[in-house]
């Protein structure tokens, strides 16, 4: 039987597939709000001529939501991403009022999910967030290969070396 966390966390697979299948970094967010996917994004613009560091997915759903459901109380979203979000993904949707967030691959290079909350300004101090990680990590992990073996975006990095010495486990 699927969970909920992995249900919403293959849609943004879907997601992060079609980056991938565009040339792009395979990174899909999907937002939920009472038990249904409110926003959808993947990655765009990390291809060579066109990159820029603006538009990871979570921006994208984010800026969707805010569009399409001004009324939504963003304290009842979860945020469900292929790769743990990065330092300015996290610190915007936390300011939006997200506080619930759930990744499939760990971002050894540039994650911002680990960040201690309780060392900074009163402002993140005395926010409360759930992180629930490597749900689905397997599936994420293997797009990654993917776009490290074709790929030029991060392609000496340090994301690209630790994921490429992952090894996937084979399916029954």
């Amino acid at each position: 039987m699927m969970s909920e966390h992995e249900q919403f966390m293959r849609a943004a697979l879907d997601e992060a597939r079609q980056a991938l299948a565009g040339g792009e970094f395979p990174v899909g967010c999907v937002m939920v709000a009472d038990g249904r996917i409110v926003a959808r994004a993947r990655r765009c613009n990390s291809a060579e001529g066109q990159r820029n560091e603006i538009d990871h997915a979570e921006v994208i759903a984010l800026r969707r939501l805010v569009a399409e459901r001004p009324d939504l109380d963003l304290g009842s979203v979860t945020v469900y991403s292929t790769l743990e979000p990065c330092l300015m993904c996290y610190a915007t949707m936390l300011l939006s009022g997200i506080r619930s967030f759930v990744w499939a691959y760990e971002d050894v290079m540039g994650g911002g999910a680990n960040l201690p909350l309780y060392m900074l300004n009163t402002l993140y101090a005395q926010m409360r967030v759930h992180l629930l990680d490597r749900v689905l990590r397997e599936e994420s992990l293997h797009l990654f290969q993917e776009f490290f073996r074709t790929g030029t975006y991060w392609q000496d990095s340090l994301l690209a070396r630790y994921t490429m010495a992952q090894t996937v486990q084979a399916k029954p």
